[in-house]
């Protein structure tokens, strides 16, 4: 028997699960109250150290990460006592397969198994070994390898990351892991990340020690991410398939409001949407993800939330979490959230601002000035740091628009919410000229930045100081004083790629410079030659301006506008040598990784290209039919729709994988583009009894749509 229901029939159905808007739900935990319980659900610190001192094991054990050659069974002692104590029965290997778009629930996979065997007497009996916790096999022949794995060579391996701690949700203790091949290929994208940030350890210290300072052991990425997503009506995103199927409208006329009045960015929440942040930061406190602010933005119904800086692989695990606990909890306040770039025509999409440094196991920042100063008590040490970040954006800009290049992300760099597609970086005034000055003459000195005070003239507010630099939207990379931040990313994927680059270009550019030292060259001469030679990524300028983009362009700055473009750069022989020659990525796992990229884009675009045909076809056709309009809109609806088909069995013709996604991104930004101009005419006439679908209206004005039962305190 086979059974199958129209998309259509799903929205109805699916629409008998979603809760009111607005309808009251028990009082969230506040901060306070759930502050209590921070850390007692993850495996680290004093909640550690207590349960290992009962094996007799170091309270700071897994202060050292050898601890997984030679404590495994203790270790695994103290997880078992720990979990029974918080009701956890369960446990699972949790691992971030590569090509995640968030259109399916999470980013990560598990597999989970519990914690007990039979004894003689046939009764289970609580069981956690050394070798079960450190290892578990699962099939990876589902997973996307790139070319990777064979069909018929299927196993997969999930190993324990010590970096990142474990952690307990419900009943289940999460296990942070590494996920490989039969052959130790990587199919995930942690393994390469984990392997990049030893790379640019080995070669910050190299050039430190070079540089005269001895005092780091290691240095390791430091990352703060900044999550933008919407909430919308649960009831209304059960009335659009083409959010359910992809996270964005495929069509939709606009709003007639949309950011014409500048009015929703920080401004009060929406007493719905409050309930579920509040809730979110609640379940993410609980299993100590600390997430400090909220608040709107720049979009109606769109918000941002972020956390504390910490180190990239626990930063990237909690957004994973973060992500996925948003998607639960939203449900749970009859609203939908969507992490898509673009989920909506004619207003901002969402970013995942990538914020950066890089700290010393001392806590030494290193893009900090003065700190630098003060500790390594020489001012060479800053500038060879700057000097190694200006060489590797200028020289590896390509592999960075390679990292981003999400399929949303087409959507939304250069539309006046995110930086354009040309990799510069944003220093400042004072730090340019700073760097400027000891580029000509040769010659360190200590950074003082200008400083500015301000008096309103009112005598009850006191007068304050600001930096002498201001922010630069527009810049994809920008530097903030103590980090740079990547605000190019999208917000949808899983950002170890990001990582990755940033720590493979910069360890390059650190052992070029520690190379040059230890073979008696002057450190002060090694890096005013990088600073000059690689000058011209650096602009202070508006990037959304168009004179100012070609400018650049003509400068010969990295410039892919094409994601389909920038993901063949993972394969270009400089950038595999690169990752070569670093440990990070072998030239065959660059070709997987290129090609579980494409496939990503391919897919998207035949999902979005099919719903899209659908929409026309069940509801947009109809509702013009019912409406009584000329023939000459039903026909141009229906050639609409024929040329999407048509443009996508195009797609489906070529043979080769990189023409299949150059194909569909024609199919994307041209045919389907065109169709949906048609179907977003029709939308304008039709009667709104008689549009079936959910409207920008419904969907993006949460405080005209709530009615008028909210929360209560």
């Amino acid at each position: 028997v086979t059974l199958h229901l129209s998309i259509s029939s799903i929205m109805v159905r699916a629409a008998a699960f979603s809760k009111p808007v607005g309808v009251s739900r028990e009082k969230v935990p506040t901060f306070t109250e759930s502050g209590e319980e921070f850390g007692e659900n993850v495996f680290s610190g004093a909640v550690a150290g207590k349960y290992l001192s009962k094996q007799g094991l170091p309270m700071n054990l897994l202060e050292d990460h050898s601890w997984t050659r030679t404590h495994a069974d203790g270790v695994a002692a103290a997880v078992l006592d720990w979990a029974k104590d918080h009701n956890a029965s369960v446990i699972t290997h949790w691992f971030q397969p590569k090509g995640t778009t968030g259109m399916r629930h999470g980013h990560t996979g598990t597999v989970q198994n519990a914690m007990f065997v039979f004894g003689e007497d046939g009764k289970p009996q609580w069981s956690l070994d050394g070798s079960t916790l450190l290892k578990g096999e699962t099939d990876g022949s589902s997973y996307p390898s790139g070319g990777l794995r064979a069909t018929h060579r299927a196993g997969g391996y999930t190993v324990l990351d010590p970096s990142s701690p474990l952690f307990i949700r419900g009943d289940t203790v999460f296990v942070p892991s590494i996920f490989v091949s039969f052959y130790g290929d990587s199919l995930d994208e942690k393994l390469p990340l984990l392997r990049a940030q030893q790379a640019v350890s080995k070669q910050a210290v190299r050039m430190l020690k070079a540089l005269g300072y001895n005092g780091a052991k290691s240095v390791g990425p430091k990352i703060g991410l900044e999550q933008e997503f919407f909430l919308v009506p649960r009831d209304a995103f059960y009335r659009r398939p083409d959010l359910q199927m992809t996270g964005r409208t495929v069509i939709g006329k606009t709003a007639s409001r949309g950011q014409e009045l500048c009015d929703h960015y920080m401004a009060p929440l929406n007493p719905v949407a409050l309930e579920c942040i509040k809730e979110i930061q609640h379940e993410c406190m609980k299993i100590g993800i600390p997430l400090r602010t909220r608040h709107r933005e720049v979009a109606p119904n769109q918000y941002e939330i972020c956390p504390f800086f910490g180190a990239a692989t626990v930063q990237i695990d909690q957004n994973l979490m973060v992500m996925q606990i948003g998607e639960e909890v939203a449900a749970r306040h009859g609203l939908a959230c969507l992490y898509a770039e673009k989920p909506f025509q004619g207003i901002n999409g969402s970013g995942k601002h990538n914020n950066f440094s890089l700290g010393t196991d001392t806590g030494l920042n290193l893009f900090n000035p003065g700190q630098c100063k003060k500790v390594t008590g020489s001012d060479m040490p800053f500038i060879a740091v700057m000097s190694a970040v200006v060489t590797a954006i200028d020289r590896h800009g390509d592999l960075m628009r390679s990292s981003i290049a999400t399929p949303g992300n087409e959507f939304r760099l250069g539309a006046c919410e995110a930086p354009p597609a040309i990799m510069s970086t944003y220093l400042g005034d004072d730090m340019t000229q700073y760097l400027k000055t000891f580029s000509e003459s040769k010659t360190a000195a200590t950074y003082v930045p200008n400083k500015k005070t301000i008096d309103l003239g009112v005598e009850s507010i006191a007068p304050f100081t600001v930096p002498a630099e201001d922010r630069n939207r527009t810049s994809p990379f920008p530097y903030g004083g103590m980090r740079f931040e990547f605000r190019a990313v999208g917000s949808s994927p899983n950002v170890s790629q990001v990582n990755l680059t940033l720590c493979s270009i910069f360890a390059e550019a650190f052992g070029e410079i520690a190379d040059k030292i230890e073979a008696g060259s002057k450190p002060e001469a090694v890096c005013a030659e990088l600073l000059e030679t690689h000058w011209k990524c650096i602009f202070n300028g508006d990037g959304y301006d168009m004179a100012n983009q070609e400018m650049l362009t003509k400068k010969g700055l990295w410039r892919i506008d094409s994601g389909v473009e920038a993901i063949a750069r993972l394969t270009d022989p400089k950038n595999t040598a690169l990752f070569s020659k670093l440990g990070v990525l072998t030239a065959e796992e660059c070709s997987a990784w290129a090609n579980v990229h494409y496939d990503l884009y391919i897919g998207t675009v035949e999902i979005e290209a099919q719903v899209m045909v659908e929409m026309i076809k069940q509801h947009v056709r109809p509702a013009a039919a019912e409406a009584q309009l000329d023939s000459a809109r039903l026909d141009a609806l229906t050639a609409a729709a024929k040329s999407v088909s048509a443009g996508l069995a195009g797609v489906h013709a070529e043979t080769d994988t990189k023409a299949k996604a150059a194909a569909a991104r024609v199919l994307r930004l041209e045919t389907m583009e065109a169709a949906r101009a048609v179907c977003d005419e029709v939308e304008a006439e039709v009667p709104a009894e008689l549009w079936t679908l959910a409207t920008y209206q419904e969907l993006l004005f949460l405080d005209k749509q709530q009615g008028a039962k909210v929360p209560e305190e």
